[in-house]
């Protein structure tokens, strides 16, 4: 597909990548000992980083710092990050399929347009995280903090968002018909004369 050979042709491999004077290979080689409880590990400070387009697919990523960081076009598919700090991170176009986002903060994110599907978001910040024409398919959102966050365009087939407090999110205009929503959600809808099978 188009977005896939798009990816596929500009990305640029950790070794070749540089922060703050260290390839990032050896900064996630460290990162990697460090999870491992291995006193010579260090953890990954990518705070601000220019990672835009790079190669992470399977990567180990847990609790790293991203913060700032632009990640715009990156390729985390299948990633572990789980409690990884991305708050403020563009992941525009970032490919984040089925990549593990337990626990990590996402707040202020820029997501526009990323591929999500079968992302696991458990427990995620994602307040006032933008997921604008996003593909959130079978991503699970379950008890994730999405306060203030931009669904506008998403596409939300068979999204799990049962036990994610809804309160205040818009998500007018998006075809729900398959999205597990939370049960009080679905009767709010069916009030408002909106249809939504479960």
């Amino acid at each position: 597909m188009g977005m896939l050979d798009m990816l596929k042709g500009g990305l640029r491999a950790p070794g070749r990548i540089r922060h703050k004077g260290k390839r990032l290979s050896e900064i996630l080689e460290a990162h990697s000992r460090f999870v491992r409880g291995d006193e010579t590990g260090t953890r990954a400070d990518l705070a601000g980083a220019n990672l835009s387009r790079a190669d992470l697919h399977g990567a180990k990523l847990a609790y790293v710092n991203f913060q700032g960081a632009k990640l715009e076009g990156a390729y985390l598919r299948d990633a572990k990050l789980a409690s990884a700090d991305l708050s403020k991170v563009n992941l525009r176009r970032a490919d984040l399929r089925k990549a593990d986002l337990t626990e990590a903060n996402l707040s202020g994110a820029d997501l526009t347009e990323a591929l999500l599907g079968g992302t696991e978001l458990f427990r995620a910040d994602l307040r006032g995280a933008i997921l604008r024409r996003a593909d959130l398919g079978a991503a699970n959102l379950r008890n994730a903090e999405v306060r203030g966050a931009d669904f506008q365009g998403a596409i939300m087939r068979t999204t799990i968002l049962r036990e994610t407090n809804l309160e205040g999110v818009d998500l007018s205009g998006l075809d729900l018909s398959t999205t597990l929503l939370p049960p009080g959600y679905k009767k709010a809808m069916a009030a408002k004369g909106q249809t939504g099978s479960s």
